[in-house]
């Protein structure tokens, strides 16, 4: 039995609209603060899991993360655990710059990505190969804890790495999933299945 078929559902939840966001720039390990909007999200995701039965909350070590989660834990009275390997994939020397920045810096690079984007590494970070070991582990240290329906709060990227160790998806299947700021993704790993809840502010 894998680890997450212990869980009748997990709920996946991307962190609060950020600064960077809104800039258009890409943040992988580094941060910038929640917007009024992406408080207004984390508030709107808690109100959401109320009286779905989560037991348990994870989080990325990432400031935007966990500032997302501790709104989540002080609205439904949950402690919030850092688990330090659902850290965004790290972007290495692209992190801070907006997509002109890296087309003029790294010439060509976007057309690498395109022909094998699984496998394909951030100059100086990680590939969503790399990630995906990460999400192995980290998903393999929540089921540690005695939880049915943990909510596990994360980022775009390895959130999609989640999904693919989750519902058992090839690389191409998951690297498709888009997760907006303000959607909560339920998956149930025992029959491999996925909704979607749109967080209401």
């Amino acid at each position: 039995m894998r680890e997450a078929d212990r869980w009748e559902r997990v709920y996946l939840v991307r962190h609060g609209e950020t600064e960077w966001n809104v800039q258009g720039r890409r943040q992988g390990q580094l941060d910038s603060p929640l917007t009024p909007t992406g408080i207004a999200q984390a508030r709107a995701h808690a109100a959401a899991l109320r009286g779905e039965g989560v037991d348990a909350l994870f989080t990325s070590p990432l400031g935007r993360a966990r500032a997302t989660a501790a709104i989540i834990g002080g609205e439904l009275g949950l402690d919030v655990v850092v688990i330090d390997d659902l850290a965004e994939v790290h972007h290495g020397h692209f992190a801070g710059l907006s997509t002109e920045d890296i087309e003029r810096r790294f010439p060509g690079e976007w057309a690498r990505r395109a022909a094998d984007k699984y496998r394909w590494r951030f100059p100086g970070g990680e590939s969503y190969a790399d990630a995906d070991r990460r999400a192995g582990r980290a998903l393999a240290s929540a089921s540690t804890h005695p939880a049915r329906r943990p909510v596990i709060v994360a980022h775009e990227m390895i959130g999609r790495l989640l999904h693919r160790r989750l519902l058992g998806l090839g690389p191409d299947e998951a690297l498709a999933i888009g997760q907006p700021n303000d959607v909560i993704a339920v998956l149930d790993p025992r029959a491999r299945t996925r909704r979607e809840i749109r967080a209401r502010r």
